[in-house]
């Protein structure tokens, strides 16, 4: 005999206290283990892909583990020191730009050459200040980065965890599901179809398309000869994750350092314009569409909402398992919504049961 339901609802949500207390209270000693099971998912396409062509999952797992290997090692040799140097450069740059910046706007309007101008003090101030935060939160980025995800984690644990999740991929997902409740296994099962079709929709489509709008934007910006072009095409294709916001940012970024650089050169202004609008209609028109789809139902403002809310609960692993977690609360609000509409609280006495 099955329990009744507000028993049942008690001992879920009993389940997911405790899931959630245990997730913030370990914090950052599960990031490997989030980091490779993130991998693991990512990468389990691949390895059925693999699979259908006569590998087996060993061979498979072993050819997806070279391959990443070695992009790792390549990244970390040759594009990570080109990009951390852009970086400071674009931060000690910062003073210089702010003062070419005041002394535009001077010749523009004769009005801000009062010393005494809150504008010009302003301006005066917003390029040390740049550089003074910009350098706090480069050092403090670069000693997060090393205390939280050290060479060990890097280099050991994270990619032994994916090995061994994505070679064990398909049997743990059997032994999970030998131990749904039996009462439940179907809807189960089919929520869990519909989360993981939103997942795949959005994290490895959007990540996928977020990787190709990064090198091409990276790119081209340094083809036309843009100063920390590497930059702003890494913040740019990192921030594509969120709709709308990266190519908001990326394009400011890129523009604005372009009217510095090539002031009265506007052919060149224009190329840098240009580049991001021909990215914004591959994106819309090419990748977003056959990479992620139509139908993975996460609006923009609820990413938003859950990476600052997780971010901030639980800290950078938050940032890692919000977007999971935001498509599967969608799909479980959907089904809410379904099984509200078919109730009698919704329905009320002219519903189904009444007729």
């Amino acid at each position: 005999m099955a329990l009744p339901v507000e028993t049942q609802v008690k001992y879920w949500g009993i389940a997911t206290a405790v899931f959630l207390l245990v997730m913030w209270a370990l914090g950052n000693v599960i990031l490997p283990f989030v980091l490779g099971a993130a991998l693991a998912y990512c990468l389990d396409p691949v390895a059925d892909w693999l699979e259908n062509h006569g590998f087996s999952r060993g061979w498979a797992t072993g050819i997806i583990t070279f391959f990443a290997t070695l992009i790792f090692i390549l990244a970390a040799l040759l594009i990570v020191p080109m990009l951390l140097g852009q970086a400071a450069g674009l931060i000690e740059t910062a003073p210089e730009m702010a003062s070419n910046l005041q002394t535009v706007l001077v010749e523009r309007f004769p009005e801000l050459g009062d010393a005494n101008s809150t504008i010009r003090r302003s301006l005066a101030s917003l390029g040390t200040t740049i550089q003074s935060r910009g350098d706090e939160l480069l050092n403090a980025v670069l000693a997060s980065f090393s205390g939280l995800v050290n060479v060990i984690v890097l280099f050991v644990i994270v990619p032994v965890v994916a090995f061994y999740l994505l070679y064990d991929w398909d049997n743990m997902v059997g032994k999970i599901d030998a131990l749904l409740p039996r009462d439940h296994a179907p809807v189960i099962r089919d929520l869990a179809r519909q989360i993981d079709k939103t997942m795949a929709g959005f994290v490895r489509g959007q990540g996928t398309v977020c990787l190709i709008l990064g090198i091409y934007y990276a790119v081209a910006l340094m083809a036309v000869g843009l100063n920390f072009g590497l930059v702003v095409g890494f913040i740019a294709g990192a921030l594509t994750f969120i709709p709308y916001v990266g190519a908001l940012v990326g394009g400011v970024l890129a523009i604005g350092l372009a009217l510095f650089q090539f002031w009265g050169d506007w052919l060149w202004i224009v190329l840098v314009w240009a580049i991001f609008q021909s990215g914004q209609f591959v994106e819309g028109n090419i990748l977003t569409p056959r990479l992620v789809g139509s139908s993975v139902g996460l609006h923009p403002v609820w990413l938003i909402f859950a990476l600052s809310a997780f971010g901030a609960l639980f800290g950078f692993v938050g940032l890692l398992v919000a977007v999971p977690v935001a498509a599967m609360i969608g799909v479980l609000v959907r089904f809410a919504i379904e099984q509200y509409k078919d109730s009698r609280l919704y329905q009320g006495l002219s519903g189904k049961d009444a007729e």
